[in-house]
């Protein structure tokens, strides 16, 4: 197991070459506390504006917060399972989609698509800098739009996300701490198929 800032031992196997940066990608719960470089701030979100889009819509929206006070709001917006090892994580963000394109406001299907290579691009960049991030689907959804000033006819969320360097294990409750490592990953052959689908 790992130890305060030291993850635990990443074991996992590739099938194919390809570059560690994929592996060493994965979603802790143990968050250092200290505050992160502004500039590393902004590059994590500098490299999720340049990910590929439907049109060049770029259909996402980004809200985060690193103050004590924003902080504090987004935490309230986790459900509890996630607030309970999200609040060291020393940012924390909202993902949201926009509905409709810009140029006609006709719906975009491809939004939540779109915005889900602007997070893996936040993620693989938050990487390239040493840190670690957290995607969540346990957030209250109906409580996101009026408390951080988002329209809802206008926008979707997406998810929350917390980032930060990796922290103490012993900050976690001992049923998180066991399941805090790298997971693996179905076969290949079971996610890419070559010619037609087949089971």
């Amino acid at each position: 197991m790992g130890q305060k800032g030291l993850p635990p031992e990443n074991r996992r196997i590739t099938e194919a070459v390809i570059d560690p940066v994929f592996t060493g990608r994965w979603s802790p719960r143990a968050f250092d506390p200290a505050p992160l470089p502004h500039d590393t701030v902004r590059s994590i979100f500098e490299a999720a504006k340049w990910a590929p889009s439907c049109m060049n819509e770029q259909p996402w929206l980004f809200l985060y917060a690193v103050s004590k006070a924003d902080l504090a709001l987004y935490l309230e917006l986790l459900v509890d399972g996630n607030k309970v090892w999200a609040k060291t994580a020393p940012l924390l963000a909202f993902l949201f989609a926009r509905r409709t394109f810009a140029s006609d406001n006709s719906k975009n299907n491809w939004a939540a698509f779109d915005c889900g290579a602007a997070w893996m691009s936040l993620t693989m960049q938050a990487r390239m800098h040493g840190l670690y991030t957290h995607g969540m689907a346990g957030f209250h959804r109906d409580r996101v739009f009026a408390a951080l000033g988002v329209p809802e006819d206008e926008y979707e969320p997406m998810c929350a996300i917390a980032v930060g360097r990796y922290g103490d294990l012993g900050d976690l409750p001992e049923s998180l701490q066991e399941r805090e490592k790298p997971n693996a990953r179905k076969p290949l052959a079971e996610v890419a198929l070559e010619g037609k689908y087949r089971k």
